[in-house]
């Protein structure tokens, strides 16, 4: 089976102790082998290991445990409808104190750097303001002075992957505008001849 549950093991355990589904629709489900569930239910197996319910978690479905519970035959199907994890947005990642007088520097780095990046760009690739990167950039920040540039990579701040991506539509975002000048400009052109 190519898609299973989370924590499958902690599943195998739930669904051994709260259902009568077989060893081997268990272990077909939880990409186990049907020697592993036997046992978990013998108790050789998963010691310690805490049950997981799937039907909490929405990878199951009460009327799916059932119907596999009456045929022996019938695999369980995972609910993908809840299963949707990587598309989830993604959190503000915590930055430790120490780390954190390391933020202007990296924007000072991107600054140098990368000039086509937007203030806003810069402020999330790092995790600071667009106010502060435009303070370092017209250098009114408090510390400027102070200020050496510091990649954000090595400051783990973000990733060069993080950074490419920026780049990449930052340039696409110039290259969009070049057109529109030119379009506008060609436009002119023509209204002035005409």
């Amino acid at each position: 089976m190519s898609e299973k549950p989370l924590m499958p093991k902690a599943t195998a355990v739930w669904l051994v102790e709260n259902t009568k589904i077989s060893f081997k629709q268990i272990a077909d489900f939880c990409n186990l082998h049907e020697l592993e569930v036997k046992g978990i239910a013998d108790g050789d197996v998963a010691k310690g290991i805490k049950a997981y319910n799937p039907i909490l978690a929405g990878q199951l479905t009460r009327e799916e445990i059932e119907a596999s519970s009456k045929d022996n035959n019938r695999p369980l199907v995972l609910n993908k409808k809840t299963l949707d994890i990587k598309s989830e947005k993604k959190s503000p990642r915590y930055v430790p104190l120490s780390k954190r007088q390391d933020r202007p520097e990296a924007v000072l780095w991107l600054i140098k750097n990368y000039p086509q990046l937007s203030e806003g760009q810069i402020g999330k690739l790092v995790g600071s303001t667009k106010n502060t990167v435009t303070l370092i950039k017209n250098k009114k920040y408090w510390n400027s002075s102070n200020l050496h540039s510091k990649d954000p990579v090595v400051s783990n701040l973000c990733t060069m992957v993080d950074i490419q991506n920026a780049v990449d539509k930052a340039n696409r975002r110039i290259a969009r505008k070049k057109k529109e000048l030119e379009k506008a400009n060609r436009k002119a052109e023509v209204e002035n001849i005409s």
